[in-house]
């Protein structure tokens, strides 16, 4: 009993949003794919259709299979912690939902498939990551490097491979990754610079 009140919820936002799309992933197991379809992926509706506002941020929790689950979150339980303390709870929550809602309203508009899993996040956080150890005005290399390699490869896949992953996603991911990371910490080094004396 005493080993179990050592295990500690070190990365609550990472850890509960692991835990949210396990459940989503076993209600799938009861309930059939038409759940996970109506609930949690993004597609094109009617604008009155409330879902198609909650359907913007909820698809990132659905995911088609264990084999997509486990794809993505092994990677968010492994990057997510190290962003985590970085950047803090809150400001995950925020990096999140703001790569979610700007996915989901470019797959909204522009395509006609259905977007499922957190993928764009999956991005959004290897993207982030690079900027884990940046000093104020300066441009990591490995930043310059992960987004060359991730964006042309990513760009090179949505012309010549045929398959249900959405490359549009990992690009936007990517992207709002490099952008949210860059202005957290240009927002961190106004802030120093307001509380010198």
């Amino acid at each position: 009993m005493d080993r179990l009140g050592r295990i500690h919820y070190n990365a609550p936002v990472t850890l509960t949003f692991t835990f949210s799309a396990l459940g989503v992933l076993l209600l799938k197991e009861v309930y059939g794919d038409i759940f996970v379809r109506y609930l949690f992926t993004n597609f094109r509706t009617s604008l009155s259709d409330p879902m198609q506002y909650v359907r913007l941020f909820s698809y990132i929790l659905g995911h088609a299979n264990w084999q997509h689950f486990s794809s993505n979150f092994l990677i968010i339980l492994l990057l997510g912690p190290m962003i985590e303390e970085k950047y803090g709870s809150n400001e995950l929550i925020k990096m999140i939902l703001i790569t979610a809602l700007i996915t989901g309203v470019i797959n909204t508009l522009l395509f006609d498939t259905g977007l499922i899993g957190a993928s764009g996040i999956v991005f959004m956080m290897i993207l982030l990551s690079s900027f884990a150890n940046v000093r104020a005005g300066h441009i990591p290399l490995t930043l310059i490097i992960v987004g060359a390699i991730f964006i042309g490869k990513e760009l090179v896949d949505a012309v010549t491979v045929k398959d249900s992953i959405s490359q549009m996603a990992h690009i936007v991911g990517g992207i709002s990754g490099a952008v949210l990371g860059n202005a957290t910490i240009n927002k961190g080094r106004k802030n120093v610079k307001n509380h010198k004396v």
